[in-house]
């Protein structure tokens, strides 16, 4: 039997290019190798948008498109929506069990979005133990393998923690190790360079990007600040421009040249930018067709939803009575 891996976004917003450098390119590649569990984490976006609960239900379809127009197949791949598997939630409260307020407080990714949304001490106590929601949804599909962003390191980590926990305590072996499998590339930063790439901090470019907003994102692009003239020598690390040609360009040894002329100095950040948009808008636009395509039929898009969370629920509910049967709960 193929390994199962188990990967999601939350459903905050089309998907983004950080998105697919991270971990959906690999998402395509291993439906041909895998069995491919897919979540649209709807329940985990309301822990930091509750009171925008119509946002994120207009927003699983708009997952779903991406996931389809990228090259997801629902023949080989299974999408589901978090909110249709109730068994998932009630892991979590069991797991919630298995973990301290201090270790979540130390999870790095927790306190990096904890201090990026100013909560303080308005932290809402679902967005602190998201990570145990997480770890259930993974654990309860039992997967090997879990396609993540570098950022995500820290939940893959918090989720064995708890799968050891649960089984030392109960004597069991029915969670194993899971595997984070990292993207091709390290974290893609946002336009601006001053932090990941992500659509409510506004410097995200998305997998459907129309071709006049991509060459605009692009031309705001930051580069070197010290580069003001042509002839100025430039520097390349750090510039954002030439930290895309390196993750999407495929003619690498291009991009070296480009690099070793912009150092020397001659190479105007225009030009740059120029075959970047370029390179962006070959790799974008046939995703863009694609989705339009999908998009003509929502409700097609919505169906494939509603019937892999039919099939995900199944392998969920399994795994949760097999976890209370271990317990000794749910019977008397």
């Amino acid at each position: 039997m193929k390994p199962v891996i188990l990967t999601g976004d939350r459903p905050t917003g089309p998907l983004h290019l950080g998105h697919y450098i991270g971990s959906l390119k690999n998402r395509v590649e291993l439906q041909e190798t895998h069995k491919q569990y897919l979540i649209i984490a709807d329940a985990q976006a309301m822990t930091d948008n509750f009171k925008n609960p119509q946002m994120i239900r207009e927003n699983i379809v708009e997952v779903a498109l991406d996931y389809l127009a990228v090259g997801i197949d629902p023949a080989k791949s299974t999408i589901f929506v978090q909110s249709m598997i109730p068994e998932l939630f009630e892991a979590t409260f069991y797991f919630l069990n298995l973990v301290t307020v201090a270790r979540l407080e130390r999870n790095p990714t927790v306190k990096t979005e904890i201090a990026q949304k100013d909560f303080e001490r308005n932290l809402p106590v679902g967005f602190l133990t998201y990570p145990v929601s997480q770890a259930a949804d993974i654990l309860c599909f039992k997967a090997d393998v879990v396609p993540v962003g570098d950022d995500q390191n820290p939940m893959i980590e918090q989720t064995n923690e708890i799968a050891q926990r649960f089984n030392h305590l109960y004597n069991t072996e029915l969670f194993k190790k899971v595997k984070a499998l990292g993207g091709t590339q390290g974290r893609l930063p946002g336009i601006d360079g001053k932090a990941k790439m992500s659509k409510s901090l506004g410097n995200s470019i998305s997998l459907a990007e129309p071709f006049d907003q991509l060459k605009k994102k692009v031309q705001k692009m930051y580069t070197d600040p010290n580069h003001l003239h042509i002839e100025d020598p430039g520097q390349v690390e750090g510039n954002v421009v030439f930290t895309f040609l390196d993750a999407f360009d495929p003619n690498k040894e291009e991009v070296e040249k480009l690099k070793d002329h912009y150092r020397r100095g001659g190479l105007g950040d225009g030009t740059v930018k120029q075959r970047l948009t370029q390179v962006l808008e070959e790799m974008i636009s046939p995703i863009r067709k694609r989705r339009e395509e999908f998009a003509k039929d929502k409700g097609e898009v919505l169906e494939i939803c509603r019937k892999g969370s039919e099939q995900a629920r199944e392998v969920v509910a399994q795994t949760v009575a097999e976890m209370k049967k271990i317990m000794g709960v749910g019977s008397i």
